[in-house]
């Protein structure tokens, strides 16, 4: 029973890459049970047997995309919340490094998902909720680190981590990464800047 598990866990998974490769490689029209079957490698019918839909494929997608997302983010890598930008910096620099020179197919992938919830609230609602679950923490690291408005800066941290990842895998900076040490500039003078050190 476990051995069947895994199984379908791997399968799962096969799929939600494949979808998610698509995404990247050919945009949201690209995405079609079929093309995910031969992507995958898997027989036809593969696809529609694991996901019957395409809100059922797309939400697949979504799910996929934060597990993965949340293993670039490596959550043991984050502060013990100490009050310290030093340590805030530490761990969100190497992170943003990683999605910007070895995960840029990710990203192309959410900015896909991401327009495509604008135009489907069913798709919005999931891909909401799951998205939701790297807010928490954000807050929490920037109320440790002394904010008054920990919402409040969470949401402007994570603007300009978004814009810098943005204008780097898919806008005009995109033969113009920033190394590590650059990140930690910028991130060091806007935890400065918001939390008046």
């Amino acid at each position: 029973m476990a051995e069947r598990t895994t199984t379908s866990n791997s399968r799962a998974e096969l799929i939600a890459d494949a979808a998610l490769r698509l995404l990247a490689e050919r945009g949201m029209r690209g995405l079609t049970h079929r093309a995910v079957d031969e992507a995958a490698g898997l027989p036809q019918g593969s696809t529609s047997n694991y996901a019957r839909t395409r809100q059922a494929l797309l939400e697949a997608a979504v799910r996929r995309q934060a597990e993965r997302e949340a293993a670039v983010l490596t959550p043991h890598e984050m502060p013990v919340p100490d009050g310290s930008i030093e340590g805030l910096v530490d761990a969100l620099a190497p992170a943003l490094h990683r999605h910007l020179t070895r995960h840029r197919e990710l990203l192309v992938s959410r900015y896909e998902l991401a327009l495509e919830a604008t135009r489907r609230p069913e798709l919005r609602e999931f891909y909401d909720a799951t998205g939701n679950q790297f807010r928490a923490p954000l807050n929490a690291l920037m109320a440790a680190a002394g904010s008054p408005e920990p919402e409040r800066h969470a949401l402007s941290l994570l603007a300009w981590c978004e814009g810098l990842m943005f204008s780097c895998a898919a806008g005009s900076y995109h033969s113009a990464v920033p190394d590590l040490a650059q990140l930690r500039t910028g991130l060091t003078e806007l935890l400065r800047g918001m939390l008046g050190e």
